[in-house]
């Protein structure tokens, strides 16, 4: 089982410690492609894909750990999209 198989299994478990550069990993693979939108978008990061709409999240501060909304709401998208 490669790493990517492991953090999809524990983001499904919607562990309260999944952190910002998991999130990152994860997405990367599915091909998301991070971004930030500007001067103005403070710490709303968006990841693109080609063929999907993007992820808005803010990212987590000052810890990197991701809220339990955000875990539920990445799950719901890539679930939805068919990449789970």
């Amino acid at each position: 089982m490669g790493n990517i198989d492991k953090l999809t299994k524990r983001l499904l478990t919607k562990p309260k410690d999944f952190n910002w550069a998991e999130l990152k990993k994860l997405l990367n693979a599915f091909g998301y492609k991070e971004t930030n939108a500007g001067k103005t978008s403070g710490s709303r990061i968006r990841f693109l894909h080609e063929s999907h709409a993007p992820i808005v999240l803010h990212k987590p501060h000052p810890r990197p750990i991701l809220k339990i909304y955000q875990i539920r709401l990445i799950i719901e998208v890539l679930k939805l999209r068919r990449q789970l």
